[in-house]
């Protein structure tokens, strides 16, 4: 991807790219979990340092997540403290979303 406007926020293309290479990943969770590709929502991160009462995460910090484990009883949206628990950080997700965007790899699992 090329160069960032300010930290975190990419121009409408880079943008577009990230969330096209999140789509073809498919769920980051689904994926550990070898339930192959499930087709994911973009789930923004949620808290600090990512976003603020009220704000959204930028766009360079999101990440993979299908229905069930982005917004239904898996989810993170449901109870972040479980999903977490389950199934790692949103930084460690992220660190391996970037590592497979930033490398165009094939995911490790």
């Amino acid at each position: 991807m090329g160069k960032r406007k300010r930290d975190g926020y990419l121009t409408p293309t880079q943008r577009r790219e990230r969330f096209d290479a999140l789509h073809q990943m498919g769920c980051i969770v689904c994926a550990r979990l070898g339930r192959g590709w499930v087709e994911p929502e973009i789930h923004h991160l949620r808290g600090h340092p990512w976003s603020g009462t009220g704000q959204r995460a930028t766009d360079s910090h999101t990440i993979p997540l299908c229905h069930e484990h982005h917004r239904g009883k898996h989810g993170y949206h449901f109870s972040p403290r479980e999903f977490e628990a389950s199934y790692g950080s949103q930084k460690m997700l992220l660190d391996e979303v970037n590592a497979v965007i930033q490398f165009d790899a094939e995911l490790p699992w």
